[in-house]
């Protein structure tokens, strides 16, 4: 370790009692997406943290996801900057907190988001604290904070893509694998909503006039779930369908929600082509369709995670724990930083497991060889 890892790491040692603190404290406010109180409560928090060791926080409000927060802490020669990420919204609706607030059993902490990812965001503020107090690195360090990334990060991904192009590199903590795993590489993802149009008759006495639009949304699907290839890493999935009106009239709209995931960039033009020509096909005549696009990740690939996984690595080695590389087919912020070239690990958080789920947990003793780690493998790229 450098000198200046030693000392952040130092920093850190005592801190176990300090972040499951303010881990609970984070966890028990509800913050599900579209909760912009609730995200801002959040944030607030965070930033009177920060705050408080003299670490300047910008806020960028937004009145419908929550503010995107920015804390840096300048460099002394300047140059390209370091990011730690996180999100600060959950999959949890509000009275979330109330019927099942943090708690905790041995090592194991409970309760909506705590690995995904408050976990995380705790280990991004006593990283920037701990690097901070160990005197500073020579290039800027910024944290980033964003409202929205369980809807596709609409108002994230905006200011990521702004503040991490030309980065040095990127850090982003969501939660460690439930293996102890770091993540290497994620899928991509996007969401299609797709509707179908067709023309309304009495499906007894005149069937023949119609023009099912469910009929068309059926034949289509096939053909949708046709395009998954495992070995090419794409996967096509229609995870809702809903349509018609009764029973006995042939269904003049149909709508369906198309999970598409892939794990290079440069498959997303084909799969959409072959989408394009799916929906383009008259099934039924008489019938149309069309989509328009929702949540859009881009992939994490692991050429853009191998040098910082091999310093991440050693640091926690040094730490005294080991760790794999993982993948995983979720997506996450850290594509969008991936994808202008910046060099991006994921996965940084506390161990955990459970993710969108009432039985979601962490471990609470990986709080500080976590931040330990990743704090020497910033101050790694120091000079």
């Amino acid at each position: 370790m450098t000198t200046l890892a030693t000392r952040a790491s130092a920093w850190l040692a005592p801190r176990r009692a300090e972040m499951e603190a303010f881990l609970q404290r984070l966890v028990d406010i509800d913050s599900g997406s579209r909760d912009q109180a609730g995200i801002d409560a959040v944030g607030d928090a965070m930033t009177a943290l920060l705050e408080g060791d003299g670490i300047a926080v910008e806020c960028f409000p937004n009145e419908t996801y929550g503010a995107v927060l920015k804390a840096e802490i300048p460099g002394r020669s300047g140059g390209a900057p370091v990011l730690v990420m996180g999100h600060r919204d959950t999959v949890f609706p509000k009275g979330t907190v109330a019927r099942r607030p943090f708690s905790r059993d041995g090592d194991l902490g409970f309760g909506p988001g705590v690995a995904d990812m408050k976990g995380g965001l705790v280990v991004d503020l006593f990283v920037l604290r701990a690097l901070k107090a160990a005197g500073g690195t020579d290039f800027p360090l910024i944290g980033l904070f964003t409202a929205d990334e369980e809807i596709g990060s609409p108002s994230g991904r905006p200011m990521i893509e702004a503040v991490a192009r030309g980065a040095r590199a990127a850090f982003n903590a969501e939660p460690g694998r439930a293996s102890g795993n770091v993540v290497t590489a994620r899928k991509g993802g996007l969401t299609l909503d797709i509707t179908v149009t067709g023309k309304a008759a009495h499906s007894g006495a005149n069937h023949a006039d119609g023009a099912s639009a469910i009929g068309a949304l059926a034949a289509k699907i096939v053909r949708l779930h046709a395009l998954t290839d495992y070995a090419a890493g794409i996967t096509t999935n229609v995870g809702t369908i809903r349509g018609g009106r009764t029973h006995n009239t042939v269904a003049d709209h149909a709508e369906a929600e198309l999970d598409i995931r892939f794990v290079a960039v440069d498959q997303l033009d084909g799969i959409l082509a072959a989408v394009d020509a799916i929906l383009a096909a008259e099934d039924v005549p008489g019938t149309r369709a069309g989509y328009e696009k929702g949540h859009l990740f881009l992939p994490l690939e692991a050429r853009h995670s191998a040098d910082l996984f091999a310093r991440y690595q050693a640091a926690a080695a040094a730490t005294g724990f080991a760790v794999d590389g993982e993948f995983t087919g979720g997506c996450a912020d850290s594509g969008f930083t991936a994808a202008l070239g910046v060099p991006s690990l994921c996965g940084l958080g506390p161990v955990g497991g459970g993710a969108h789920t009432d039985q979601e947990w962490c471990r609470l003793d990986t709080l500080v060889p976590r931040a330990q780690a990743l704090a020497a493998t910033i101050a790694g790229l120091d000079g």
